[in-house]
C-alpha cells in the first residue's frame, strides 16, 4: 500500500512540476447571453481524474504544518477536477467563479531576500483557496494583492520544480492572470486577458502575441503545438467571436477553440517531450453555473450541474473516479458519491 502511494505521489509530483510536463491552454468567452471558460490538459499518459464536490462551510488549510498554514472557512461550493486524488487541478463555484492552473517553467515562488516571512499554500490546494473564499475575480485580486502566502512547491524526485501560473474568471467575464517571478507576484486583470498558455510569463506572451496580430489571423496563423502558437490561435479565434451568439452556440464555440488547439492521443516529437497528448478538456459555462469534462479517450462528455449539486453546510463531499468505457455519459450528479473529505499531498 505504502509503495502504491508513494508511486501516485510521484507520478502526481511530475504531473504538476516536471519542466517538459504540461502544455495546457485555457480561453474564456463573455457574450451578451453566456461566459464559458474553457481549458485542454496535454500530458505524456493518462492522468487518473475524479470530480469531487466541495460543500460550503468546510475548514481547510493550506499546508499541513499549523505554525506554517492559513486555515478558512468555505463561504462557496464547488466541483473540482482532482488529479491522483491528490491535489486540486482546477474547478468552478457556485457564483461562477472559474479557476484553472497551468504549466509555466520559470516560476520561482521563495521569498526574494529580505521579504518578511508569509504562510505556505500548497500547490496541491492553491485553486481551492480562490473557489472557496471568492464569488468574483475582483475580489479574489483584492486579497491577492495582500500577499498574505508564497506557494509551496518543493523540488520533485528528479530535481525538477512545480511551477504554475494561474487564471480566474468569473460571471461577467473578468478575467485575472497570477504568476510569480522571482518570487514576486505579478498580476493582470480585465476582460481582455482572456487567453492563457504556458511559457514565456504573460507580459512577454503579449509582446509575442502583438506581432501574430499583425500579421492577421486571416493571412496566416502559427500551426504548432508551442506555447506561443497556441496562445496566438486561440487568441485569434476568441477575437472574432460574435458577443451575440446564444447560449449553445457560445459553448460550441468555446470547445471549438480548445479543441483546436489541442494534441491528438498519440503524437510524440522526438526531442519535445512538452508535446503532449491532450490528456482531457473542460468547460464552466458560468451561466448556467454547470461543470463539463471529457476524457480524450472517452466517447462522451459528461457534466455537474451546481445547481443541483449537495453543496449545502454539512453535506458530504461527493466524488465520481471518471472513466473511458463509454459509460458515464451527460449529466452525472447522480453518479456522485458520498465520499471521505478530501486529503490533499501537500509534500514528498
Amino acid at each position: 500500500m505504502k509503495k502504491t502511494l508513494l508511486l501516485a505521489a510521484l507520478a502526481f509530483a511530475t504531473v504538476c512540476g516536471a519542466e517538459y510536463a504540461q502544455a495546457c491552454t485555457r480561453v474564456c468567452y463573455a457574450g451578451k447571453y453566456a461566459v464559458a471558460t474553457g481549458r485542454t490538459l496535454d500530458w505524456r499518459t493518462p492522468i487518473p481524474t475524479a470530480l469531487r464536490t466541495f460543500p460550503r462551510g468546510e475548514v481547510h488549510e493550506s499546508y499541513d504544518n499549523p505554525a506554517e498554514n492559513l486555515t478558512w472557512t468555505s463561504k462557496y461550493g464547488s466541483v473540482c477536477a482532482i488529479s491522483y486524488d491528490m491535489g486540486v487541478a482546477e474547478g468552478l463555484n457556485e457564483k461562477g467563479l472559474a479557476v484553472n492552473v497551468l504549466y509555466l517553467p520559470g516560476s520561482v515562488y521563495s521569498l526574494p531576500d529580505g521579504q518578511e516571512y508569509r504562510k505556505k499554500m500548497s500547490t496541491s490546494v492553491w485553486p481551492l483557496y480562490y473557489l472557496d473564499n471568492f464569488a468574483t475575480v475582483e475580489e479574489a485580486m483584492t486579497a491577492s494583492a495582500k500577499d498574505l502566502f508564497y506557494l509551496d512547491a518543493p523540488a520533485m524526485a528528479d530535481g525538477s520544480a512545480a511551477t504554475l501560473h494561474m487564471a480566474l474568471s468569473d460571471s461577467t467575464g473578468n478575467c485575472a492572470v497570477i504568476e510569480y517571478k522571482d518570487g514576486v507576484l505579478q498580476t493582470h486583470v480585465g476582460k481582455e486577458y482572456n487567453v492563457l498558455t504556458n511559457a514565456p510569463f504573460y507580459d512577454q506572451m503579449l509582446a509575442v502575441n502583438d506581432y501574430w496580430k499583425e500579421v492577421g489571423g486571416m493571412n496566416m496563423l502559427p500551426g504548432t503545438n508551442r506555447s506561443t502558437d497556441r496562445f496566438a490561435r486561440a487568441s485569434f479565434y476568441r477575437s472574432v467571436l460574435p458577443d451575440t451568439l446564444d447560449h449553445t452556440r457560445a459553448l460550441a464555440a468555446v470547445f471549438g477553440i480548445t479543441r483546436n488547439c489541442a494534441v491528438p492521443m498519440g503524437i510524440t516529437v522526438p526531442g519535445r517531450p512538452e508535446i503532449s497528448t491532450t490528456q482531457w478538456s473542460t468547460l464552466c459555462d458560468q451561466t448556467e453555473m454547470t461543470y463539463y469534462f471529457q476524457l480524450t479517450q472517452s466517447p462522451s462528455v459528461v457534466w455537474v450541474d451546481l445547481r443541483e449539486a449537495k453543496l449545502a453546510p454539512g453535506s458530504p463531499q461527493q466524488t465520481l473516479q471518471l472513466t473511458t468505457d463509454g459509460s458515464q455519459v451527460g449529466k452525472v450528479n447522480t453518479l456522485m458519491k458520498d465520499a471521505p473529505t478530501f486529503k490533499p499531498f501537500f509534500h514528498i
